[in-house]
Order: C-alpha cells, then sequence, then structure tokens
C-alpha cells in the first residue's frame, strides 16, 4: 500500500525536475546595441538596461523560448545630451513606452550552432514580425547567444516629425544583441 501512495509523488518529481528553468543571465557579460548611420556615419548605441528570459535545451533546441525586454531611456549614445533627446517623444518616447520587446514565436536549428529565430518585437507600440539568425556556443561553460536583427526604425515610429528624413538618420537599424546564460 505504501508503494502505490509514493509511486504518483515520485513520478511528479520526476517530470517536474524534466522542465527546462530558463537560464540565468549574465549581464556582465550580455549587451544590447543599435547601429545606424547618421549623415552617412556609422553609430552604435548601447542600452544599459535589458532583461532576456531565455528557456534553453541544447538537447532539445525547437523548445527554446525567449523573451527580452529593453529599457528604451537606457540607451547611451555617448553623450548625455543626446541620451535625454532620444527619449523624447519624438524618438522612443520613453516616458509613454518604457520599454522595447521582443518575444520569439519560434527558434529552429539551422545548422550546427546556427538558429532561424521568428517572433514579436513591440517597440513604441507598434508590433511586427521579425525573424534573423542566431548562433548559440559555449564558453566557459555558459550557452552564448548572438545575432543581428535588422529593423526599419520608421515602422516603429522612432523618429517622428523633421526626424522621418531618412538623409540624416537612416530608416536601417541593426540591433546586435549577445546574451550570455546559464542554468
Amino acid at each position: 500500500m505504501k508503494i502505490s501512495l509514493f509511486a504518483p509523488v515520485a513520478l511528479l518529481a520526476v517530470v517536474i525536475a524534466a522542465v527546462a528553468a530558463p537560464l540565468k543571465t549574465d549581464a556582465a557579460k550580455s549587451s544590447v546595441s543599435a547601429t545606424f548611420k547618421q549623415m552617412n556615419v556609422p553609430v552604435e548605441a548601447k542600452f544599459k538596461k535589458f532583461a532576456a528570459v531565455i528557456d534553453y535545451d541544447a538537447a532539445k533546441p525547437d523548445t527554446a523560448k525567449a523573451t527580452v525586454d529593453i529599457d528604451t531611456a537606457s540607451i547611451d549614445l555617448g553623450d548625455p545630451e543626446y541620451n535625454h533627446e532620444v527619449a523624447k517623444k519624438e524618438w522612443f518616447n520613453a516616458a509613454q513606452f518604457p520599454k522595447a520587446t521582443f518575444v520569439s514565436s519560434s527558434i529552429k536549428p539551422a545548422g550546427a550552432g546556427k538558429f532561424n529565430v521568428a517572433g514579436k518585437l513591440t517597440i513604441k507600440g507598434k508590433t511586427a514580425d521579425v525573424a534573423f539568425p542566431m548562433t548559440v556556443k559555449t564558453e566557459a561553460g555558459k550557452q552564448v547567444f548572438e545575432g543581428t536583427l535588422p529593423i526599419k526604425r520608421l515602422a516603429y515610429n522612432i523618429g517622428e516629425g523633421e526626424w522621418k528624413d531618412t538623409s540624416t538618420v537612416a530608416d536601417d537599424v541593426l540591433i546586435k544583441f549577445r546574451v550570455t546564460a546559464a542554468q
């Protein structure tokens, strides 16, 4: 009789242990940046604050999921005055839209250490389907996820009014990321 009572509990413990827990992000070894051209000169802006939740099991890569929240007011263009300017309504409108968010809908293997990622990107209240390649490798016992997501800034109303002119600030933006995480 005792065996039959403990069997369901033991089975539940095995099932719970088999469920992958999200990886813990190493913020000090992770980065998110945006690269664009202003007056045809490349500019890189780094986001100082972001949170990534990655559910990844190398043995079952097609079950992977990811969510990334970026604090739009944390953008650093290397000058406090510029940082203040891009937080304004015409650019990120950080007061009304404090976060840009990516949520994966699929992460599919595309060769050794390579994946095709699809999902939804929301910036400034505008959501669009996006897709991009990503690599995953192991460094010092941690998983390193790297990729570049190309977007059009005007699709998200980044740069309103006079800033819609793409001859000053190009429409093409590359969001680059490197996220280091472990169990």
